[in-house]
């Protein structure tokens, strides 16, 4: 029985959910080839949720190998607007120009994530919560880049609902901590069953 969690994931949103649920956990981000997973995934005609769990346990894999004692927990999230996928933006104009594109639409975030231990997986959940983005005005997109800033750049949806990004939606289905990046209750009753988490 594992009796250390790795959180293989540098999502500050992952890590507060854990640590505000009282898990005792440390955190080592992954480092592995996402976009070609992605690419591979988009290639054989894999869904999104299908490819962020892959993503999910080659994270969690990729930190089991150097320590296979521990449960490793990997995660990932793919947001899907009719199609397609979107990645995390690599600059503030590129935030910007995402959150054009889904201004007034319907999306998806899938939402995965797995447990590795001693290099298999031994458990893995997934989620597709669906958000609608209200038609906000350039006013407003401007105001919210400008004090949101960097932190957007963390977030796939370019926006943390936890906090400001809240103001553009008009609604949100489907489970709350799988929109911030974990099916959380499904991996707090995982980790009951090990052990890892008060009953």
């Amino acid at each position: 029985m594992p009796e250390r969690l790795i959180l293989a994931s540098a999502s500050a949103a992952r890590a507060a959910l854990l640590r505000e649920a009282g898990i005792p956990f440390e955190v080592r981000p992954a480092s592995i080839d996402e976009a070609r997973i992605k690419r591979l995934a988009r290639a054989i005609g894999d869904t999104a949720i299908a490819c962020a769990l892959a993503l999910a346990a080659e994270k969690a894999r990729a930190i089991s190998r150097h320590d296979p004692e521990a449960l490793v927990i990997g995660a990932d999230q793919i947001l899907v607007a009719d199609e397609e996928w979107f990645d995390k933006p690599t600059h503030l104009a590129e935030a910007k120009k995402q959150l054009q594109r889904l201004r007034g639409r319907t999306h998806q975030l899938a939402t995965a994530a797995c447990a590795v231990c001693g290099g298999t997986t031994i458990w893995q959940a997934a989620s597709m919560p669906e958000l609608t983005m209200r038609p906000f005005s350039d006013a407003f997109l401007d105001v919210y880049v400008a004090a949101e800033d960097e932190a957007l750049l963390g977030s796939v949806g370019a926006y943390r609902l936890e906090r400001r990004g809240i103001q553009l939606f008009s609604g949100i289905a489907g489970d709350y901590f799988a929109v911030l990046g974990l099916p959380l209750l499904e991996l707090l009753e995982f980790l009951r069953t090990l052990g890892m988490a008060p009953r």
